[in-house]
């Protein structure tokens, strides 16, 4: 059995050109993650954003403020 050398030279350098370039394939699609997502989606709102929802039970327990709100949901379609 004859072994060439130089096809197995030329066997390594395809297999590392294929692994770099799938290695910076992946990075690239990770690059294009970062620039597409937002960071942080469930972020404390900035500026002169409304909280929507609050955590107290209390503040929510009368039934015509819930019915008020509701109202106001359908109404303002947010």
């Amino acid at each position: 059995m004859v072994v060439s050398l130089r096809k197995w030279l030329l066997r390594l350098k395809y297999a590392l050109i294929f692994m770099l370039l799938s290695y910076m394939f992946y990075y690239a699609i990770g690059l294009m993650k970062e620039y597409v997502l937002q960071p942080d989606k469930y972020r404390v709102p900035e500026g002169s954003a409304v909280k929507v929802f609050y955590g107290d039970a209390a503040e929510v327990s009368d039934a015509d403020n819930l019915a008020d709100r509701l109202k106001l949901f359908y109404w303002y379609g947010e």
